[in-house]
């Protein structure tokens, strides 16, 4: 609320600055010297007061980002920033070079993972420097510490960026306003808290700066501002894959601008610039390499740079021919740029030098491919349809003002504020089809919202209009002939225009002023009150969301005791724990691909697949062993060289992100690759329903995932009230309780059942303990060699005859012993 208060302060004072002064008079005249010291003093309390409430948003930007780090400790979060803080970790401990050349064998074994190719290494550069440099100066920090808090703190300066960006595109106040509103804005703080090393943490600070310059660059026309944005945009290439965003939106407005005719040397010189520089300064990142110039995604910026060259070689020749010709000329170069365009790409990507879109961007336009195509990406709860109450959560009220803001660009539209209104469009739509996007919609919501507000706060805190007294005069003087004349004048003007019924043309200013000259002082109280309330409702909504939703880390749960003491589970970390240190530091451990991340970096053990997803046959593979029957998921593990099997459980503590949970997403994984061994109807029952119960699916109930998160469960009664066997997440009893593991055995579970490690048996280990196995391996036809030397079938003595529909006779003890031994 301070915040807020003096933002309108500071709103106010720039609002004065803004407005138009009206003329003045011969007397006020004679006072503008008196007064001219006075508003040198003004404008430096303005400048005060920005630098302040800028300074503030910026501390409140990093300090509503360390609940997690106050509640539990200085520790990384989820799953993707474990793999970043390790890939820092060995960039920090050796060199830049080495860290692009770094082979990973800890990763998709048997594969591996060249880290310097496949990773955007902006992240990681930018801790690393800030390590180098607080080490030169002889300030000591463990480069987790700067893990830990990059994210906070580049979001100070994404308020600064923003602040810069609404300026240019408004006035100052509304900068100050929207500096404030993404400071503590759940939409954006859900990707920056502290411990959140993502990606997107710097990242959103890189999208802002690059449009802000970008918006300078068109206004100025200015080479240098291009080359700028142009450098910024590397950055955000470096850093995040949404780069993709920018190089569509900028071309999208330069095609706006053009069809609107608002072509100019300024963005011929801009946009020009940019893209030169911006693909050849992207092209440097190893990960992206040549996809500028071979990828579908960066096609349309290609054809805006050739189609804008186009129309300025038209304004060139314009001057040199007729009249007559011009439209002929202007459609030719016009059309003709963009059928050859169009007809070049189309040619390329049917010949194989441009990739078509991928599964991604498809999925963007229809939210129904990814399930149907890529399962392993509809799998990912971020890439799941937004819902509107996603929108309330991360937005407030604010999800209410954004489309007055929308509307106010679009009334007094120019070259900048049509491109935060093609921003504001293509983010919405964006944000609906994929709730991880709701990142990119954020600060533009922000933005509009504050030039709402700002423009609200213009209009009912100005200075109520001062009524020009009239002189007093004695009883009986009249009013001068001049007064009556012009009263008159103004009477005849008021009937001349009702009978006529035109209106006078005014500004918008005027006539706002017009309609509030007769809205009394007090009455203009109430709309601010209001925005003060709902202010004030932001930041408690803010600060509540942050502290229970988006503070929490992933591998340290915490539950509330009776008494309203807490009580935290840290099974993750005593899982990785035993894995570092009672396990062989060459052991395979498989797990599904969500945790592969969190054991190379916690446990420090070689993984089959990770959050990299790269390899969807490998991830199949894993879902195809992880839901066959024991003796198909051995044979699997078998060829995959696999140790320790690794599965999360939260049956016992009603943890609801366990792996019976997440299993229909391995099916279809698994059946997306073998079709012929994984059918996912086999795994719901006749009515079609997913049931762990005594009523679920045979398959379901004998599958490796089931079997390792249930071992030994049955025999537990987690409450008196429940049956032994009682799975508090999915609230029914087990169906399959007594069963023994052949292929593997327990090797670690934690304090809450909620991590279950499984070491896999060897070969030598298997036939005295499991019966199945003799016989299988008694009925296999072998084939021996004869004298001859050829291959001819064995033959089996004394082989129990075995008779469809009927039961094969017992044999006695000793013959069943002698079998036995002789099958050994």
């Amino acid at each position: 609320l301070f915040l807020s208060g003096l933002a309108c302060v500071s709103n106010m004072a720039a609002s004065a600055d803004d407005a138009d002064a009206p003329p003045l008079s011969l007397q006020e005249e004679k006072k503008e010297s008196r007064d001219q010291s006075f508003s040198n003093t003004s404008e430096g309390i303005q400048s005060l007061l920005t630098f302040v409430v800028l300074a503030l948003a910026c501390l409140a930007a990093f300090c509503s980002r360390l609940f997690a780090v106050i509640r539990f400790e200085s520790i990384i979060h989820e799953f993707d920033p474990w793999f970043n803080y390790r890939a820092t970790h060995h960039m920090v401990n050796h060199d830049f070079y080495e860290f692009l050349n770094w082979f990973d064998d800890r990763a998709w074994y048997p594969l591996g993972r060249i880290v310097g190719g496949t990773v955007y290494p902006g992240l990681m550069l930018t801790s690393g420097l800030i390590h180098t440099i607080l080490n030169g100066l002889h300030i000591t920090a463990h480069i987790r510490d700067i893990c830990v808090f990059l994210a906070p703190t580049f979001s100070g300066f994404t308020a600064i960026a923003t602040f810069l960006l609404t300026r240019e595109l408004w006035n100052a106040g509304a900068g100050l306003l929207a500096a404030c509103f993404i400071a503590i804005i759940p939409g954006y703080i859900s990707r920056s808290v502290a411990g959140s090393y993502d990606n997107e943490g710097i990242a959103i600070f890189a999208l802002m700066f690059t449009y802000y310059l970008w918006i300078k660059s068109v206004k100025t026309g200015s080479i240098l501002w291009s080359a700028f944005t142009a450098l910024s945009y590397m950055y955000m290439v470096s850093a995040w894959g949404g780069y993709v965003f920018i190089i569509n939106l900028i071309p999208l407005h330069v095609c706006v601008l053009l069809l609107m005719g608002r072509y100019s040397k300024r963005l011929h010189i801009a946009y020009s610039v940019f893209y030169i520089l911006g693909l050849l300064f992207s092209m440097q990142i190893p990960f992206v390499g040549f996809q500028p110039l071979r990828t579908s995604e960066h096609m349309a910026s290609a054809g805006t740079f050739v189609l804008l060259q186009a129309i300025g070689a038209f304004m060139f020749l314009k001057s040199l021919i007729t009249f007559r010709d011009i439209r002929k000329l202007f459609y030719g170069l016009v059309l003709g740029s963009a059928g050859a365009v169009f007809v070049g790409v189309v040619a390329l990507t049917y010949a194989g030098y441009i990739a078509p879109w991928s599964g991604r961007y498809y999925s963007l336009y229809d939210t129904g491919y990814a399930k149907i195509h890529i399962p392993i990406i509809a799998s990912v709860s971020e890439h799941q349809p937004t819902t509107w109450v996603s929108f309330f959560f991360d937005l407030h009220f604010l999800v209410c003002t954004f489309p007055a803001g929308v509307w106010l660009c679009i009334r007094n539209h120019t070259d900048e504020r049509i491109f935060i209104v093609l921003y504001a469009v293509s983010a919405v739509y964006f944000a609906g089809v994929m709730v991880r996007l709701m990142l990119t919609l954020t600060p533009c919501v922000c933005i509009l919202s504050a030039i709402a507000i700002s423009k609200t706060l213009d209009v009912y805190l100005q200075k109520e209009p001062e009524k020009k007294k009239k002189k007093s005069k004695p009883e009986g003087e009249g009013d001068s002939e001049g007064d009556k004349s012009a009263e008159k004048k103004d009477i005849y003007k008021q009937v001349k225009t009702k009978k006529s019924g035109k209106k006078e043309k005014s500004s918008s200013n005027d006539s706002g002023s017009q309609e509030d000259e007769g809205l009394p002082q007090n009455m203009r109280s109430f709309p601010v009150m209001a925005i003060l309330m709902l202010l004030l409702l932001f930041a408690c909504h803010a600060t509540w969301v942050t502290s229970n939703a988006y503070s929490s880390p992933s591998i340290v749960l915490a539950t509330n005791n009776p008494d309203g003491s807490r009580h935290i589970l840290d099974d993750f970390r005593e899982a990785y724990y035993w894995l570092r240190q009672n396990t062989a530091p060459d052991a395979r451990v498989m797990s599904w691909w969500d945790y592969g991340y969190q054991i190379a970096g916690m446990a420090n053990r070689t993984t089959l697949v990770d959050n990299n997803t790269w390899n969807n046959s490998h991830i199949a593979l894993v879902g195809q062993a992880m839901s066959s029957n024991e003796t198909a998921a051995y044979e699997i593990m078998r060829q995959l060289d696999v140790d320790y099997v690794l599965a999360i459980f939260g049956g016992m503590i009603g943890y609801s992100g366990d792996d019976i949970n997440k299993f229909l997403w391995m099916v279809r994984i698994a059946e997306g690759e073998h079709p012929d061994a994984i059918r996912e109807v086999d795994y719901f029952t006749p009515n079609g329903e997913f049931r762990v119960d005594a009523a679920g699916s045979k398959t379901l109930l004998n599958c490796l995932m089931y079997k390792m998160c249930y071992h030994r469960f049955g025999e537990f009664q987690t409450d008196f009230r429940m049956p032994s066997g009682y799975d508090r997440t999915r609230g029914v009893e087990i169906g399959n309780k007594n069963f023994r593991l052949y292929r593997m055995e327990e090797a670690f579970t934690t304090e809450h059942w909620l991590v279950r490690i499984y070491k896999v048996k060897k070969l030598e280990n298997l036939e005295g303990k499991d019966p199945t196995a003799i016989m299988k391996r008694v009925d296999r036809r072998r084939s021996v060699r004869s004298k001859g030397g050829v291959k001819s079938r064995g033959r089996i003595k004394k082989k129990i005859p075995v008779i469809k529909g009927k039961k094969p006779k017992k044999a006695s003890r000793s013959k069943k012993s002698s079998s036995r031994s002789r099958s050994v």
